[in-house]
């Protein structure tokens, strides 16, 4: 209980965190209440003159095709929080199955997980999503996110594989094995709450790096093709020239709200990792 009392002092007095949370907070508030506030659709013709600046119809102006630009940020920031969710959380399900395992286990099984680890570590994320993206026809963000989970596992599981060699030596595993509990539950009991903290800030990480993976492929046109993001927003915006032609309104708001939640996102981590370790924390 004083435990959980310190570190919710901590919290409260951290302003990385209490900073970075509040402006994820405003960007989902805005992702899941937006598109009520929207009478358009992402990619409906709202507006028979095309291009035209913020105004009271339209809060955040049109596209050069007369697309409310409003609707579509709300609607890319529900796409972009899709992403991280998902693909963070696969990258980090995943990082932890394999970490575990090899921490664990050692041995043998240790050493091919481990070599596994390090093949898919120096391989090209970047090259193998664009590759498998180019020869889609249809692709969806679902799809988007099973790609960037099952590439940004590796350094999520090797972290975390030292994490379990440091932990399976200590009494209180040594006493689980003794009393005849299973290796999967050792690992689920004793080993996991122990790395909860850890294991958040692997997530955290995890989902900001989903977020500008997707950002990327999306820009260069290798994005969903059923759905508007926020990448996809600012690539439409550079190739129909928004920026010669002054359309600042196209192209700025996906490009700060992406700045921003990123930003936000690490900024957490950082907040986090201050609260739970003590050697970092601010009096």
């Amino acid at each position: 209980m004083k435990k959980r009392s310190e570190v919710l002092y901590f919290t409260l007095r951290n302003k990385k965190l209490l900073i970075g949370s509040g402006i994820i907070l405003i960007f989902l508030i805005l992702a899941l209440i937006g598109p009520s506030f929207t009478q358009y659709k992402p990619l409906d013709y709202a507006s028979p003159r095309g291009a035209e600046p913020p105004s009271a119809k339209f809060w955040m102006g049109t596209t050069f095709f007369g697309q409310d630009v409003f609707s579509q940020f709300v609607n890319g920031l529900r796409a972009t929080f899709v992403v991280g969710l998902l693909g963070g959380g696969l990258g980090t399900l995943v990082g932890m199955l394999i970490g575990f395992t090899a921490g664990y286990r050692g041995g043998i099984v240790d050493e091919i997980l481990n070599a596994f680890t390090n093949i898919v570590l120096v391989i090209p994320t970047l090259a193998v999503l664009l590759i498998i993206a180019a020869y889609l026809q249809v692709r969806s963000l679902m799809m988007e996110c099973l790609f960037i989970g099952l590439t940004a596992w590796p350094w999520a599981a090797r972290a975390i594989r030292a994490q379990t060699f440091s932990l399976r030596t200590r009494d209180f595993v040594d006493l689980a094995k003794l009393s005849g509990m299973k290796p999967l539950r050792i690992i689920r009991d004793e080993i996991a709450p122990n790395m909860m903290s850890y294991l958040v800030l692997v997530f955290i990480l995890q989902f900001g790096g989903a977020i500008l993976t997707a950002a990327t492929l999306d820009f260069i046109g290798l994005g969903p093709t059923n759905t508007i993001s926020l990448g996809l927003m600012m690539q439409y915006a550079v190739l129909w020239g928004a920026l010669p032609f002054g359309m600042w309104w196209w192209f700025v708001p996906p490009g700060l709200a992406i700045t921003a939640i990123v930003g936000a996102l690490y900024s957490m981590n950082v907040g986090l990792d201050e609260i739970f370790n003590p050697k970092l924390r601010e009096i």
